[in-house]
């Protein structure tokens, strides 16, 4: 198991550094695209945060933090994401100049960082429900990256910024959907999982 977090725990890692940049880099360019991405990850980070401690319990406290990671990974989410499509709607109205070469980069660091993330998920996804969620949140996570770049293009092509928030809104209801639909195919597993086992004995070396 001591295996299984370290990968956790540098997916934590990772994921910050994601937030971050994504973040401060949306704010200087004004791209509520790259923004949403980043309080997605942002998200996603609450949820490896309580898969890391989920790690280091016992028994029904490790359970408890798996719920409480997969509440805040799927609800949060879809909350967040009706909050940004609102953001999204008075950008369209009122539309801000936006940074086209920002979100462009950025948006290939994110997903770059993003399959980073789910890379090292990827082991520890086959074991455990919650893991799971969180792996192919991420592995999602790389196309959903590369929308903030597409934005940016789009502005850069046509002088138009509202095309950044025509992809901020597509970004949110792209994650609504998903998110809704994993956890339903999902529910039984993510909320009331199993203790955090391995099923190869390496794994505890």
């Amino acid at each position: 198991m001591a295996h299984f977090r370290r990968a956790v725990g540098a997916a934590v890692v990772l994921n910050t550094s994601l937030c971050a940049v994504e973040m401060a880099a949306g704010l200087q360019a004004h791209s509520l695209s790259l923004l949403t991405d980043s309080i997605h990850n942002c998200s996603d980070e609450l949820a490896l945060g309580c898969l890391y401690l989920a790690f280091n319990l016992p028994g029904y406290l490790g359970r408890q933090s798996q719920r409480t990671a997969n509440v805040l990974n799927s609800l949060g989410l879809i909350v967040l994401s009706a909050f940004m499509t609102g953001e999204a709607v008075v950008r369209l109205l009122h539309p801000t100049s936006v940074q086209a070469f920002v979100p462009i980069v950025i948006g290939l660091t994110a997903a770059a960082g993003n399959y980073g993330v789910a890379a090292l998920l990827r082991r520890p996804a086959q074991h455990n429900a919650a893991v799971r969620l969180a792996y192919l949140h991420n592995l999602g996570d790389v196309l959903v990256s590369l929308a903030p770049v597409g934005a940016g293009i789009l502005v850069a092509l046509t002088g138009r910024p509202e095309a950044d928030g025509l992809m901020a809104v597509a970004i949110a209801l792209w994650l609504i959907v998903t998110t809704v639909r994993e956890v339903r195919s999902s529910a039984d597993d993510l909320l009331w999982p199993e203790e955090l086992v391995c099923a190869h004995p390496e794994a505890e070396e």
